[in-house]
């Protein structure tokens, strides 16, 4: 049984938690290059050396936020995929998830997928939580799979450098019992899900199509096309 948090550690945590939340503000009206401890101290009405008591600089201070960003839209994936049934039904939900999240957070979208950070380096602790989200979708092709709705891969002409890039892909992923092609179509879909949501999301689409809802709908219906989901 986990040890009950006494007063000072609960007081620890919802202090910390007012820190982040007090960051993600700066965060959404300055973005990441205005964050700063002391900014965040002065509006917490805290000395900035207290506040280097729980977050030693803005390195790690990012770094819980960036954490914190992906567990939420991971949990939202997770979520949506939950609603439905279907493999290629859960996809798709998946691909509305993450537009749905970066609208309603472009801040923590653009933090997580934006331009890098200057002078930040993404420590180890952030991969385990960025993995989450393409292994979710990874895992609802590859149980598609193995249930018979998605159609088997062609073999494909690779080359040398990318038939070693899909078995190392596999063996990272766990997913060893899928045709290495699948793997690779999945990733592909998955990089073209956020470079479609980051183009709309950042203003590059301004112009070029009269409804964006309808064009990300024909972008995300192709890509279950390249993943070879089964249509029923």
């Amino acid at each position: 049984m986990a040890a009950i948090p006494n007063a000072r550690q609960r007081a620890r945590a919802a202090l910390i938690d007012d820190i982040k939340a007090e960051a993600f503000r700066q965060l959404a009206a300055h973005g990441s290059a205005g964050l700063t401890l002391r900014a965040i101290a002065r509006e917490l009405g805290m000395v900035p050396s207290a506040l280097y008591r729980y977050f030693p600089g803005r390195e790690q201070l990012l770094t819980a936020l960036i954490i914190d960003s992906y567990g939420d839209l991971a949990d939202h994936l997770e979520a949506a995929a939950a609603t439905k049934k279907a493999h290629r039904d859960r996809w798709l939900a998946v691909c509305h998830g993450v537009r749905d999240w970066a609208f309603a957070r472009p801040h923590q979208y653009a933090l997580l997928y934006g331009t890098t950070v200057p002078g930040y380096q993404a420590p180890q602790d952030t991969v385990t939580p960025a993995a989450r989200i393409p292994l979710l979708l990874l895992g609802i092709a590859c149980d598609a799979w193995r249930c018979g709705q998605l159609t088997q891969p062609a073999d494909e002409p690779w080359s040398d450098e990318v038939t070693a890039n899909a078995a190392v892909l596999a063996e990272a992923t766990g997913f060893l019992d899928v045709p290495p092609s699948l793997l690779m179509r999945a990733v592909t879909a998955y990089t073209q899900l956020f470079g479609a949501v980051s183009m709309e999301l950042f203003g590059h689409l301004h112009g070029g199509f009269d409804n964006d809802t309808v064009f990300f709908d024909h972008s995300i219906t192709l890509l279950v096309g390249l993943v070879g989901f089964h249509t029923s």
